[in-house]
Parts: structure tokens; C-alpha cells; sequence
């Protein structure tokens, strides 16, 4: 079998030091428009006390910032001080169950569900940022030092035990933020909505039932509606509380049962329609937006569900799936697809990312990383940064790393305020052969010509998850 990431072990065997100092190894140009704050989240520290986790979603999480202000590059790196790792830090040792990895005595929050490792996502928000993690309350850092405040919960409108997702969405015109959380009970399973006023406070939670307790991970906002994917990968709580299973290990695909978007309305939360879309699992959505009575859905799609693929660490991705991102136009007055259209990029799409400003709006362009070995027995990792465009249904810029460097992080687009198709991409890069880390900034229009600037780390960090930019 061949290996199609070769030393990618070194990326999942560092111990990442805490650091803030100011970059002082920059190549290129950074544009002067890019000011503000970058952040990335993600799995950093793959193993506590003697054990070895398994699985991508284990690791501990650790938030990184990059600060553009000037001339100047700031960066900090900082792990998120949550419930599980502080009390694991305490005690020297493991404590609590993870997504992949089970181990004698091992702990569940109130022996009900995992305690969160926060290592999925970072938001800007109001005066602060919160990291979140696939389920339960985020945590609010500080901005710039990035020292964990504790959890948030929103003026107590929810609590620790409220389900509450990694993919919160903020309306950039009404400033209003939307989540959702999963409560996986085989005889009520539940889909909760959360809507935030721009002021922070609750303006609504409303409990959808739903058929059968299917694993979301992401969703999606238009000017009236909010929109889910509904794959039918079946977690069973009771294995995970009963049968000390892991979180993986609980889910099942189950094809057979089809897929369906579910399109609720902003305004109530009440449910407007569901929709069947075929057979196929989608973990990301790309964006939502309506035109005249139609609505098109844009999604990620993949053959199969792709949270096997994030074990054993670090051979990831051994039989990894094609997928494709896939638009959905929708008739509103119908409830029916009423057209289907496809990208043909297959290599394992993920991590797809638009223009912060036209979220919820008509739009064309967007990115997203990729794995060019796709449909080759080995492991193998992102490599290829990709921007496609519907226009020409095709990814028509795509840039390949190197031999033995590889990519991380959701590529955040950073756009030219002077031009209106204009603008930078940031994603991360990790050097195996050398053991270094960086963060490249290309023409998102011209990704395949490669970076116009690289931000050269001092020591190699952990390979992210989500990011964000917050721009001033």
C-alpha cells in the first residue's frame, strides 16, 4: 500500500508549546489591506499520561492568531483552558472519553455525553472570541492573548448540558448569530434552533423532532430560511452511556433511509419543508441564498461519511471517499428540486469557504482544500487548495503543495475593499520534511500561481480545523 503522505506523523506527534511573539520571518508581500485578526482552531495534543488517542477530533484544542496590524505580524498560540483539560492537567492522566478513543474508567459529562476538547471552530464575538467544540457551550478567550474567560452561555440563556454545535452563522447585514445542537434520543430525537438578537441576547430556541437521531455536523442561512442536511448517520446515545463505545463507534450509516434538506423559517423556527436529495452524507454547506421564489443550497457532498477516515492517527484518509460540491435549486412553492448541478472536483472536498460578505447572498466563488491521492489505498492528507467557481461548474484554479508539506485550516477569504472581485486567501501549511509550520496568503483569484506572501512560524504547530478573520 502505498503512503501518499510520507512524514505526515510529525504533524501528530508534537507537543505545541503556548507562544506570542512577533513573526520576524515573512516572504513576499502581504497586501496592505489585509489588517486584523486571523484565528484557527484545532486538535493539538494527541496523547496524555501514557495513552495514545486515535482520532483526529481528540486532541485537545489549541487556538492560534495571527494580528496584521502595520507592518507587523503578531502571533500567539494558546490551548483552550476547558473543563476536560483542566481537570486532565490536575490529575496528570486521562479522564474523559473522546470522539474516537475509549479507555478503562474512563468519564462522560454526566455520564451522558463527551466532555468537549473545544477544538473545532473560533468565532470573533462582540468584545470577545469563542472556540467551540462539536457539542455543548463554547468558551470565551480574549481577543489578543487568547487566555480562556470560561464558558460562555449567552446571559444564562443556555446551559452546559444544552446541545449547542461548532458551526454558529453570523448574518452579516442583521448581525444576528443562528446555531443548533442534537439531542440524540432514539425515542425523541430532537434538532434544537437557537437565534440571537445582535445585541447577544436569546431571541429564540425551538426543538424540531425529527425521524431519527442523524449526526449534523453544519448548516446553512439564507435571508428567510435556515437549512440542514439531513444524512442518515445514526448516532445511538444508549451504546455510547451503556456500552462504553466510543462516539464513533456509536454511529451507524444507513443509507437506505435517503437524505433530505430541511428548510425551517428564520423568522419562527417553525419547519417550512423536507426535501429528499438522494443517498449520499454531507458533513459542510457552502453557502444558501434566494432568488425570485426559488432558494439554492449549496453542499459539500460525499459518497460516505468521512469521520473514519480521521483514525488511526496520523494514517488518516486511508480509503478516503470522492465527493463534489453539489447545488440544489429549490421551488419553493413546489417544495422540489426542481435542478441539480455538480462541480467536478472529486478529491475529498472539505473545509469550503465564501467571501464573509456574501453569506446569504448571490455568489460565485469559493474555496476549499483538497486531497489529490483520492481513490488510492494509503494514507494521505490535504494538499491542494482549490477555488472553483459556478460560473464555469468547474474548479478552475487549483494550487498543489510541495512534496511532504501539506495543508490545514478552513482557507479564509480576506477581500480587496477597493475592487470588487479582489481579495486574498490564508491557509495553513505544514513543512513534514523540515518540521515547520507557516501560513501563506495567495490571490484567491490565482491560487495556482502559489503564495504572495509566507508567514514563517518560529516552531510548528498542530493542523487546524476552522478559522475566521476579524477585520480593523
Amino acid at each position: 500500500m502505498e503512503d501518499y503522505a510520507p512524514l505526515i506523523e510529525r504533524a501528530f506527534s508534537l507537543a505545541p508549546r503556548e507562544q506570542s511573539y512577533v513573526v520576524d520571518n515573512i516572504e513576499g508581500e502581504i497586501p496592505d489591506y489585509v489588517r486584523g485578526s486571523y484565528y484557527l482552531n484545532g486538535p493539538a495534543r494527541f496523547s496524555r499520561g501514557g495513552l495514545e488517542y486515535r482520532h483526529w477530533l481528540d486532541g485537545d484544542g489549541m487556538v492560534c492568531a495571527l494580528r496584521f496590524a502595520g507592518s507587523q505580524v503578531h502571533f500567539t498560540s494558546r490551548f483552550v483552558r476547558s473543563a476536560k483539560f483542566v481537570a486532565e492537567e490536575e490529575a496528570g492522566r486521562p479522564i474523559f472519553r473522546t470522539f474516537g478513543t475509549s479507555f478503562e474508567g474512563d468519564r462522560l459529562k454526566r455520564r451522558m455525553a463527551l466532555e468537549s476538547t473545544v477544538n473545532v471552530s473560533v468565532y470573533p464575538y462582540r468584545n470577545s472570541v469563542l472556540a467551540f467544540g462539536e457539542q455543548g457551550l463554547p468558551w470565551e478567550l480574549d481577543p489578543v492573548t487568547l487566555e480562556t474567560r470560561g464558558e460562555y452561555n449567552f446571559g444564562r440563556a443556555i446551559n452546559d448540558i444544552s446541545p449547542f454545535a461548532a458551526h454558529p452563522k453570523f448574518d452579516p447585514v442583521t448581525g444576528e448569530m443562528f446555531n443548533f445542537g442534537m439531542a440524540y434520543s432514539a425515542v425523541e430525537p430532537t434538532l434544537n434552533l437557537y437565534r440571537f438578537g445582535e445585541d447577544g441576547k436569546l431571541i429564540y430556541r425551538k426543538r424540531i423532532p425529527l425521524d431519527y437521531a442523524c449526526s449534523i455536523h453544519d448548516f446553512s442561512l439564507s435571508p428567510n430560511y435556515v437549512v440542514f442536511y439531513l444524512s442518515p448517520y445514526i448516532l445511538n446515545m444508549e451504546s455510547l452511556a451503556q456500552d462504553s463505545q466510543t462516539l464513533l463507534d456509536s454511529l451507524s450509516w444507513e443509507p437506505e433511509r435517503g437524505s433530505r434538506l430541511l428548510i425551517l423559517s428564520r423568522e419562527t423556527g417553525e419547519q417550512v419543508a423536507t426535501i429528499p436529495v438522494g443517498k449520499r452524507y454531507c458533513l459542510h454547506l457552502i453557502n444558501c441564498f434566494e432568488e425570485e421564489n426559488r432558494l439554492t443550497v449549496d453542499v459539500l457532498e460525499l459518497d460516505h461519511p468521512i469521520y473514519d477516515q480521521y483514525q488511526v492517527v496520523p494514517d488518516l484518509f486511508m480509503s478516503v471517499c470522492e465527493g463534489e460540491p453539489v447545488r440544489f435549486v429549490i421551488d419553493l412553492a413546489a417544495n422540489e428540486v426542481v435542478e441539480t448541478a455538480a462541480i467536478g472536483y472529486l478529491l475529498a472536498p472539505d473545509f469550503p469557504s465564501i467571501p464573509p460578505r456574501q453569506f446569504t447572498q448571490p455568489y460565485q466563488d469559493f474555496w476549499m482544500l483538497g486531497i489529490s491521492s483520492t481513490g488510492q489505498p494509503g494514507r494521505k492528507f490535504f494538499d491542494q487548495l482549490a477555488h472553483a467557481n459556478w460560473m464555469c461548474a468547474r474548479a478552475c484554479d487549483v494550487y498543489r503543495a510541495p512534496a511532504q508539506q501539506y495543508l490545514g485550516g478552513e482557507p479564509i477569504f480576506i477581500a480587496d475593499p477597493k475592487q470588487e472581485r479582489a481579495g486574498v486567501v490564508i491557509c495553513q501549511v505544514f513543512d513534514a520534511e523540515r518540521v515547520s509550520s507557516a501560513f501563506a496568503i495567495f490571490d484567491g483569484f490565482k491560487v495556482a500561481d502559489g503564495p504572495l506572501a509566507t508567514i514563517r512560524l518560529t516552531e510548528p504547530i498542530h493542523l487546524g480545523f476552522h478559522a475566521s478573520f476579524k477585520s480593523g
